[in-house]
């Protein structure tokens, strides 16, 4: 989750999140967005200019987050105390992000005294309140999507003068196990220094700890000692609380140095054979991963989109992942390519063994894939039907082996059969169930529910890839999931005149680093002891397991601790239960639709989870700027959600993992642009002056690494007097290697230990060596490889030599930039480590398609335009349009300082 306490219209003062991400489910968190600000939020606004001279005396007294872990079981508590110290009243905000598989079940605001305390309800009861708070002119609370993970629950408060509010929201979750561990991410980006900051975790699991890890982004190996971890065989307490003077930047400033991730990974023991079963209060809960398992053969067969809406970095990206996905299939493996658009090709009439050769084939197919025409699913979804059921038929595939069909698409159907619903029956009927289908969705336009119905009625799951730098990887990552099948057609049996209530308790596949949950209610809950057995079809043999199921005694296993989570076991089995009548609710017939709906609200209200069925309503205290006002905190579907961030409602960057590999760029006229693939989105921003300036883009003093850009102009001023700019030369210093480099249009020249080489554009060249990696491709790019630190990409445009107003000039793009200390600067690289930031009041701009905006970042609220930057990366002469928000006036309110304040005398100096 993440902790934001700010004052309403002025700068945020805080911000922290712990996610789960081996816990990705869907749904979201959504609210509303008011087009107009309103009364009161005009009001404020006044209010606060007239206040501003008081400052805003506002302190963040504590952030303390509670994290307890009962046999994958997450409880999470998050309280926080504000203090307005202001002889005024002030309005306060808590804004926390929690992962968007996570289910909120309580929220109380304490003000004077006075505890108020949401309720859940039905959603339809509460949107009644909501409309009725918001035709009186009242501003309610909101809850919405953030980032890819994420969703962030919001509130804000009127506290009065010398007064203090406090916040606690509590949410639950099942940990879901993937690629061999659980994770939990706290995400760190405080604002200020806060005097009392603690994250604490408890980890109980009864079968023992295998591992447990613990690591930081943001720490150096001198401050790690900062994170207290202890281990026990069935427990582990991990602490991290520093003081206010260890969360400084240096002795003598009031910045702090938390800013990035704090990450624990762990995982159990496991014992080979029946799993792990426990009973507590008359509930069980069943998790079986048996170790050491062979994989079973996969007869995959993947279905790409090449439509025209695939063109540009789409495509390049299917292309890379392509070739690794292929590159790792095992050679007892079958597969085969199928692309589409307004027609069907296949690469192959039958699916082909995975030897090398084949592979090697398939490969270059893959690598002449190109875009163009419509996109017909069906069309593509039976004949990829067809190629598996006909293999099967004629025994071409191994008899103990899965059949999978991989769908990547990034539009709707539009050619051929386009009706969905027809659609989806068709490839429900021609699968009947012997192959699973996992579908991922492309970017925006895509139609996820479409996506996630049809893969849910075959076995199979949908998955959303985001646009950006790191699209690849997610295909990849994705694949990794569900490319090791360990047993088909697992059966979980248990008696039934022993237990009722039975979450789904047979899976079509257990693949490799997954786990299998079931959880039931006993009929008697003196029950201590039943029979519980497993079946499955393995590699080469029918796997059979069975067992007896025992309490656990808590209180003899955790001696020394005041357990006060003992129904971890029902609401476990509560959390599964609903998450699975939401999905029959989508996937299921008319009458299995409505009965699951109906069922899971139920459950949602008497267990008071905030699902998509339900809200919570937390009444605010009147003030003396109005009446009682509702806050209601909703919860969306995948679907909702997407819809939700294509139109622009919220977007927050917080700093992004490593593996995220966002991209900062500069190309064009001169344009930057600084792309935050954890949102699905970008902003750029454009720098106006004369031919010869030199700006600073890059320092970073603890690293040594400099990067300074040269802007040349046209060959001639335009006949409406404008000049347009461009980078022309650039150079790169790493004072630590002792490396030089100087990057014009002509040539590259390189210096170290007194030694230079040039290298020319004309040539294709590269050089390696124990401290850079050089590659130059002919005419097009130059990379540099820093070792352990940056990666720098450098493009070269080229210009017909006798154009009457154009020259050659030089893009610059950055990779790997979390690698750099969080100290770095300059005109990009200030955001190399996030930047928090919120898009509302979308609204028409001069043009349609360019919508304008207000932005709340670094304490301003600046008119940005929905707009697009070119990606040279994998088009160097035409590019990719890349949607961002476009900050104008030279970035003022989204850079520090003044444009002014970037300018070098020098292409190596720093002033």
């Amino acid at each position: 989750m993440s902790v934001l306490l700010s004052v309403r219209l002025l700068p945020l003062l805080w911000g922290c999140s712990c996610l789960c991400l081996s816990s990705l489910a869907s749904g979201a968190l959504l609210i509303s967005r008011d087009n107009e600000p309103s009364q009161e939020e005009t009001g404020a606004a006044r209010l606060l200019q007239k206040r501003s001279a008081h400052g805003t005396m506002v302190e963040v007294h504590s952030v303390m987050v509670d994290c307890t872990v009962t046999s994958r079981f997450a409880h999470t508590v998050i309280t926080s105390l504000a203090l307005n110290k202001a002889n005024l009243s002030q309005e306060i905000s808590f804004e926390v992000e929690l992962p968007k598989s996570a289910f909120i079940t309580n929220f109380s605001m304490e003000i004077e005294g006075q505890v108020y305390v949401g309720e859940v309800k039905e959603k339809e009861k509460a949107k009644k309140q909501y409309e009725k708070a918001v035709s009186s002119g009242q501003t309610a609370g909101l809850v919405k999507a953030s980032g890819r993970k994420m969703e962030k629950f919001s509130v804000s408060v009127n506290i009065a003068a010398e007064s203090n509010v406090t916040f606690v929201l509590t949410y639950e979750e099942l940990l879901q196990r993937k690629m061999g561990q659980y994770e939990i991410l706290t995400r760190v980006k405080p604002k200020t220094l806060v005097k009392q900051f603690q994250i604490a975790t408890n980890i109980y699991e009864p079968k023992g700890l295998s591992q447990v890890d613990v690591s930081t982004t943001f720490l150096s190996n001198e401050l790690l000692p900062l994170v207290e971890k202890t281990v026990t065989d069935k427990k582990a307490h991990i602490l991290f609380s520093p003081s206010m003077e260890q969360q400084r930047k240096c002795p003598d400033c009031d910045g702090t140095l938390i800013d990035g991730d704090f990450v624990i990974k762990y995982d159990v023991n496991r014992e080979t054979g029946l799993g792990d079963i426990q009973i507590v209060n008359g509930y069980f809960v069943h998790f079986f991963a048996p170790p050491d398992l062979p994989v079973v053969p996969k007869n995959v067969v993947f279905v790409i989109d090449k439509s025209g809406s695939m063109a540009g970095r789409k495509i390049a990206q299917t292309r890379e992942a392509m070739v690794a996905i292929l590159e790792d299939l095992d050679e007892e493996d079958h597969f085969a390519l199928i692309q589409f658009a307004t027609e069907v090709s296949l690469w192959s009439e039958t699916l082909t063994k995975a030897t090398k050769e084949n592979v090697a084939k398939a490969i270059d197919y893959i690598k002449s894939l190109k875009h163009g025409g419509g996109t017909d699913i069906n069309s593509a979804m039976m004949s990829a039907v067809s190629l598996l059921s006909q293999d099967r038929q004629a025994n071409r595939l191994p008899e103990t082996s899965i059949d999978m069909i991989i769908l990547l698409t990034d539009g709707m159907p539009n050619a051929g059969v386009s009706d969905i619903p027809m659609i989806q029956e068709n490839v429900r009927a021609s699968i009947g169930g012997n192959m699973s289908l996992f579908c991922l969705g492309f970017g925006h336009d895509v139609d996820y529910s479409f996506l996630d119905v049809m893969s849910t009625q075959n076995n199979g799951l949908a998955r959303r890839i985001y646009q950006g730098s790191d699209a690849a990887l997610q295909l990849q990552g994705f694949y990794e999931e569900v490319s090791s099948p360990l047993l088909l057609e697992v059966d979980m049996q248990y008696p039934k005149n022993t237990v009722d209530f039975v979450t789904t308790s047979h899976f079509s596949q257990l693949f490799n680093g997954s786990e299998i949950v079931v959880a039931g209610q006993l009929m008697d809950n003196d029950l201590d002891t039943f029979l519980v057995e497993v079946l499955g079809q393995g590699y080469d043999d029918v796997f059979r397991a069975s067992g007896q199921a025992d309490v656990l005694d808590w209180s003899m296993m955790y001696p020394d601790e005041q357990y006060i989570f003992g129904d971890f076991t029902e609401r476990m089995w509560a959390y599964l239960t609903i998450q699975q009548l939401l999905d029959k609710s989508k996937s299921g017939e008319p009458d299995e639709r409505t009965n699951a709906t109906a069922e899971a609200l139920e459950m949602s209200l008497r267990y008071n989870f905030v699902t998509p069925l339900t809200s919570m309503v937390v009444i605010k205290p009147e003030t003396e700027d109005g009446p009682d006002r509702p806050l209601i905190a909703n919860k969306l579907t995948e679907d909702q959600r997407q819809q939700a961030e294509k139109m622009g409602y919220q977007y927050m960057s917080p700093a992004l993992p490593a593996s995220y590999v966002p991209t900062y760029f500069v190309d064009g006229d001169p344009h930057f642009m600084i792309e935050l693939p954890d949102n699905d989105d970008a902003l750029c921003f454009n720098i106006n002056n004369i031919p010869g300036t030199i700006f600073n883009l890059v320092r970073d003093p603890k690293s040594g690494i400099l990067v300074n850009g040269q802007i040349i102009g046209d060959k001639k001023i335009l006949p409406n007097g404008v000049i347009n700019t461009y980078f022309g030369r650039f150079g790169i210093i790493h004072q630590i290697l002792g490396f030089r480099m100087e990057v014009s249009t002509q040539e590259i020249s390189v210096f170290q230990d007194d030694k230079q080489v040039k290298l020319l554009w004309t040539d294709t060249a590269s050089l390696k060596g124990p401290k850079v990696d050089l590659l130059v491709t002919k005419d097009r790019s130059l990379t540099v490889t820093l070792k352990d630190s940056v990666k720098f990409v450098i493009l070269l445009h080229k210009v017909w030599a006798k154009h009457p107003y154009h020259q050659d000039y030089l893009g610059f793009y950055t990779l790997d930039s979390h690698l750099l200390s969080p100290s770095v600067h300059g005109l990009l690289g200030q955001f190399y480590h996030g930047i928090a930031y919120e898009v509302t009041d979308l609204r028409p701009g001069e043009t349609p398609e360019k919508p304008d905006a207000t932005m709340h970042v670094k304490g301003h609220d600046l008119n940005v335009t929905r707009g697009w930057q070119r990606d040279f990366r994998t088009n160097v002469k035409e590019g990719e349009h890349v949607p961002c928000w476009f900050i104008h006036n030279n970035g003022t309110g989204l850079i520090d300082g003044d444009v002014s304040d970037y300018v070098v005398s020098g292409l190596f100096k720093t002033v």
